[in-house]
């Protein structure tokens, strides 16, 4: 891992700003955990889910384990145990618990968790607070390393409790007593915008955090091309169901096709059909609900995204195409901030619309390294280059994503057939 550092050193001196920004990202992380007893927080329902009490205890070993047990002189492991239980994917720490048996892990138990988050959250603090000026150039890209990655368990906690609480048979909501709100807007016609391609760059040019996947910026060549205003919508998806989208192999790649036959794919992830094979409710983190035409489709695969832009006729847009779009945009729209926890419908008007935020759009661009990529030495090496292959790329952030986290360099990735995303659609074409 290779974060920019640029601005690190002027911040050296300012630490309450460091110290408050941690307590506010440890106190976020715990937020979301409130609202589920210790039963809700040991479930794991699949084996790419994890439970929430996992989580927490992950993102602390996290700060542990590269921060504290290296650079804070005199630190007093809380637990050696808990150092295979919650390493996540790190081959050169050591030996870890199975992911898919994560679920099993009923002891330590969920106050014993957050012992342990108050426990690594003080001695962080500690050393945030008494580092030297020599030691805090060295740790203080780790932390905020730290920072953004505990912001990304952030939207995984919510993920995986979603799909947790879907196999419910009483489909409890996530937020007891609250009611999802009604669509704010009645989307728009879907339109399109032209974009004139040529030699542009893309990839982050550092002077801000990013992680190392987003680098180097270079050069790439677009031809013109076409991208919709707006997210594609489930009344709009609901008309590719009706036409035989999900019996239909033409549309599909063929790992695709195989993907609905083994999974018996109908519809959405979440989509519950109703007694008239007509009308539809949706599962979200509030509980049950009718399913809006006007909304953003979410929880489709990149297998389902695909399908459908092809029979529309249409195509995903590569990832270089939508940062080329992105980057002069304002990071704004919907996200976790918004405690809205749900896609909304587009706002009626010109332009483009839910760049950021709502969904993770999908792209057709394999998650593979930049030109000039090198992965760093060490365990940190580890965040993310051994994952490039066999994954897509999603960009933009979604409605449980925290607003600071999304910029539009930002490259996520999951496998093709991953549906417990907030993953949705917009199509491209070209000019």
């Amino acid at each position: 891992m290779n974060p920019s550092v640029t601005g690190l050193r002027a911040s050296s001196d300012h630490r309450a700003g460091w110290t408050r920004r941690f307590a506010d990202i440890r106190a976020r992380t715990e937020s979301l955990a409130q609202h589920l007893s210790p039963e809700d927080q040991t479930i794991q329902s699949m084996p790419d889910a994890s439970p929430t009490k996992w989580h927490l205890a992950h993102t602390s070993w996290f700060f542990e384990t590269f921060l504290l047990a290296p650079h804070l002189p005199g630190y007093r492991v809380f637990d050696a145990a808990y150092g295979h239980l919650f390493n996540s994917y790190y081959e050169s720490v050591g030996p870890r618990h199975p992911r898919p048996a994560r679920g099993l892990i009923s002891r330590p138990g969920v106050a014993e968790i957050l012992d342990y988050r108050r426990h690594v959250t003080e001695n962080l603090l500690r050393l945030i607070e008494s580092a030297s000026a020599r030691d805090w150039d060295t740790i203080a890209p780790l932390i905020e390393l730290g920072f953004h990655h505990e912001e990304q368990h952030q939207e995984l906690i919510l993920m995986d409790v979603k799909h947790a609480l879907s196999l419910n048979p009483l489909n409890p909501a996530y937020r007891a007593g609250r009611k999802r709100d009604a669509a704010r807007h009645d989307s728009h016609p879907l339109g399109w915008a032209s974009f004139a391609g040529g030699l542009v760059e893309i990839g982050h040019g550092g002077g801000s955090f990013a992680f190392d996947n987003e680098s180097p910026r270079h050069k790439i060549y677009l031809a013109p091309y076409r991208l919709t205003t707006r997210l594609v919508t489930n009344g709009e998806y609901l008309a590719f169901i009706a036409d035989g989208g999900y019996r239909r192999a033409e549309f599909w790649l063929s790992d695709g096709w195989a993907a609905v036959q083994a999974g018996s794919w109908q519809a959405p992830l979440y989509w519950r059909a109703g007694e008239d094979d007509e009308s539809w409710a949706v599962f979200t983190l509030d509980g049950l609900a009718p399913l809006d035409p006007f909304e953003p489709v979410c929880h489709v695969s990149h297998y389902e995204a695909d399908a459908f832009a092809r029979w529309a006729g249409r195509r995903l847009p590569t990832e270089a195409e939508w940062e080329n779009v992105a980057s002069p945009l304002p990071v704004a729209g919907n996200f976790l901030d918004s405690a809205v926890l749900h896609p909304l419908s587009a706002a009626a008007g010109s332009g483009l619309a839910q760049i950021f935020g709502d969904v993770w759009e999908w792209t057709s661009s394999a998650y593979s390294p930049y030109p000039g990529f090198r992965v760093e030495a060490g365990a940190i090496g580890e965040y993310n280059g051994k994952f490039m292959s066999g994954q897509m790329v999603l960009r933009g952030g979604c409605c449980v994503t925290p607003a600071g986290h999304a910029r539009a360099t930002y490259r996520n990735f999951f496998p093709p057939a991953a549906r417990w995303c907030f993953g949705g659609i917009r199509l491209a074409e070209d000019a």
